[in-house]
């Protein structure tokens, strides 16, 4: 008797616990600390961005919310810990715009981005800047296709290795030109942006902020930026858009997504909450020092928006013949 009061009151329980709206389940999460786990090394941009969210979401979410870096294996590490985790809103994913350029440059990833995540929040967005040491014979955009054109295979330009996004910038760039430039990848931005600054390297696409002084010193010249407007750290440097390469556009992008079957009204208020924090005018002017500019979408607008943009590197990555190293 006292077994079968107890059952129906489990099972009560179980059905009012379903009938709570998932509205009231939203507005009551998070409960506890949130994860964000970021696939790439500490002290980098994307480290950097995610632990400015963590300080401020606690203030609009009431818990906090812990930075993890996990690298490893171009991101792929930290990327299918987060596959595997709950589709609670506990566990999330810094991405890049590496992430969609793994999706086909990587053929044996434990994960699928459509498979396994829901897009949650655009973050920011920084543009490169395509820089020619001063050797170079070409001060624009236009210089530099004729010369290359000229000259099919003379010219190189560095990157920090296979599939990174100054790689991915220059296969585009060759791609939407016509041109033939060799590519030399090194194992980080350091040495290539060593070598392009010593004169060994024609070429390189780098982060606006890091070039910024060496382009102001004369050490390189800035031969165009990459976003669709100009760089507001660079501004007087057209962008490659506008300077004979029409439709270009090849930015580093940021963003949060989850695993996978994390309820809709948990992934619209993470959504809101980080779209009122890129919105705040301190952030942007301090992001604008960067070069960074903020980015607000709903989720179904950002889902969109990174399946365009694997489809955008899956053609280059295709068109060049590009291999995973």
């Amino acid at each position: 008797m006292q077994r079968d009061r107890f059952l129906r009151w489990l099972a009560a329980g179980a059905l009012a616990t379903s009938l709570v709206p998932a509205t009231a389940l939203a507005q009551a999460y998070p409960t506890r600390p949130v994860k964000i786990i970021v696939p790439f090394a500490a002290g980098g941009p994307a480290d950097v961005f995610a632990r400015v969210l963590a300080q401020r979401l606690p203030d609009l979410l009431g818990q906090p919310f812990v930075v993890e870096d996990r690298p490893g294996a171009g991101a792929v590490i930290g990327t299918d810990a987060v596959a595997k985790s709950p589709a609670d809103g506990y566990t999330l994913l810094l991405m890049s715009n590496t992430h969609t350029v793994n999706e086909t440059l990587v053929a044996n990833k434990p994960y699928d981005l459509e498979r396994d995540f829901v897009a949650v929040a655009p973050i920011n967005s920084s543009d490169l800047v395509l820089v020619a040491n001063p050797k170079v014979a070409a001060g624009n955009v236009r210089e530099l296709v004729k010369l290359a054109k000229e000259q099919p295979g003379k010219l190189n330009y560095a990157s920090s290795g296979t599939g990174t996004p100054y790689h991915m910038a220059g296969e585009l760039f060759k791609s939407m030109s016509g041109t033939s430039i060799l590519h030399i990848p090194y194992k980080g931005s350091s040495g290539a942006r060593t070598d392009v600054l010593g004169g060994q390297v024609d070429l390189m696409f780098d982060a606006v902020t890091t070039m910024t002084e060496s382009v102001k010193a004369g050490k390189v010249k800035a031969i165009a930026t990459t976003g669709k407007q100009r760089s507001a750290v660079l501004p007087d440097v057209p962008t490659v858009d506008e300077s004979g390469v029409p439709g270009y556009e090849a930015t580093i992008w940021l963003g949060l997504l989850a695993p996978k079957g994390t309820p809709a009204a948990v992934v619209t208020r993470l959504n809101e909450a980080v779209s009122k924090i890129v919105s705040q005018p301190d952030l942007q002017q301090a992001w604008a020092r960067q070069g960074a500019v903020a980015m607000v979408m709903s989720p179904q607008a950002f889902d969109k928006y990174i399946r365009d943009d694997i489809a955008k590197w899956a053609k280059v990555i295709k068109t060049a013949n590009i291999k995973a190293d």
